[in-house]
């Protein structure tokens, strides 16, 4: 089995003979790691990619807008991907942003997730039926287990999540009522004992 540090240095130095400059070839190599790392084909899909990327022709989408539309090409997921991971202090404030077609969805993921990880938000990806939830760069879950994720998205749909509680006001009080069964009053000696508490100076 290849280690994490294999897949990372050989998806980096595969993309850097792809065409990419080392700063972008580095990024693919974390992200390829990521991919694997969360049970994802990404060394798979990145060679799919790699067989395409001189034959086919895809959109570069550089300023992300809301409602983003590419008239003729699929956009290519991994300009799309750098350019939303340096914008995602802009993009947060975006209710919702859409693509209408990505090529290899699939490789767009891993920025969506550090994006996450950024603004410590929740970030759900949609198209076609599958769903990615991506957490804050701990984990990724989704709908699209053991089946294989399409070449091309289309009607892209990203939602970052605001943070909320996932429980009741009433669920909080309840347990935080229980817990105060541990509270010890506090004594003099306790006051005596705790830290900072002592009479003697010893600098």
């Amino acid at each position: 089995m290849k280690s994490l540090s294999e897949i990372d240095t050989t998806s980096k130095r595969a993309s850097r003979a792809a065409g990419y400059s080392w700063g972008v070839a580095e990024e693919i190599g974390k992200n390829i790691r990521l991919l694997e790392l969360f049970g994802l084909e990404g060394i798979k899909t990145l060679n799919q990619y790699y067989s395409v990327k001189d034959k086919e022709k895809f959109s570069n989408l550089n300023l992300i807008i809301e409602n983003n539309i590419s008239d003729k090409y699929p956009y290519c997921p991994i300009i799309l991907g750098i350019n939303f991971l340096d914008q995602i202090r802009t993009l947060e404030k975006f209710e919702k942003i859409t693509f209408n077609k990505i090529s290899f969805p699939l490789l767009l993921l891993p920025f969506l997730s550090r994006s996450s990880e950024i603004i410590g938000k929740k970030i759900n990806l949609k198209f076609d039926k599958i769903k990615f939830l991506l957490n804050l760069n701990v984990n990724i879950s989704s709908n699209l287990l053991d089946k294989n994720c399409p070449e091309i998205a289309s009607n892209v749909e990203i939602n970052i999540i605001e943070n909320k509680d996932n429980f009741t006001e009433q669920e909080w009080k309840s347990l935080y009522k229980l817990s105060e069964e541990t509270f010890v009053e506090e004594t003099e000696s306790l006051k005596q004992g705790a830290a900072g508490a002592g009479l003697t100076d010893n600098d």
